[in-house]
């Protein structure tokens, strides 16, 4: 089972897919693709792991989450990513601590290697993602780019996943896909 969870900022969307892990009855991968790029950061990434069960292994993949998942992925496991937003961000060349050379090469060969691997995962994968097309369009470039590739990858993915959950105010909407499943 593939499962794509959107949601706004602090929606619980990340809180929703956690639950949704734990209840798998899977051993938990949770893929984290945050940069600890300040102090606020940092502490703010501590905080989450420190509120995740202990028995959950956390593998960082900043730009290379195909081959993250790839390597994680097994019949026995639910690999929990979160989030896709920052992963783009990180492809974009938004982290200067992450060298991205060439962030238009590493957004197409990335994001490809995802799409074309995702529905080949053995366990299931739940990916978490901030929906940010619903609000004004940005007022600069940059900005608007990276809504616009948030919301190309977005529609890409929900055409591959078997379920699409939507996250508003901690309450779960089944855009596609059957909730018991």
């Amino acid at each position: 089972m593939k499962e794509l969870i959107l949601g706004g900022a602090r929606s619980g969307k990340s809180r929703w897919a956690e639950q949704c892990a734990a209840a798998d009855g899977r051993t938990v991968c949770y893929v984290a693709t945050a940069g600890a790029g300040d102090a606020e950061m940092a502490a703010r990434i501590a905080r989450h792991r420190a509120e995740r069960p202990a028995t959950w292994r956390t593998v960082e993949a900043p730009l290379a989450l195909a081959e993250t998942l790839a390597r994680e992925a097994a019949a026995d496991r639910c690999l929990l990513v979160d989030c896709l937003t920052l992963w783009l961000s990180n492809l974009l060349g938004h982290d200067p601590a992450l060298a991205v050379d060439d962030p238009e090469a590493c957004l197409a060969r990335e994001s490809q290697r995802l799409l074309s691997l995702l529905p080949t995962l053995p366990g299931r994968v739940i990916l978490v993602s901030n929906e940010v097309g619903q609000g004004l369009v940005p007022a600069d470039a940059a900005s608007r780019r990276f809504r616009d590739e948030a919301g190309r990858l977005h529609q890409a993915l929900a055409t591959c996943c078997d379920r699409v959950t939507l996250v508003v105010a901690g309450l779960p909407l089944y855009l596609k896909g059957d909730p018991l499943d």
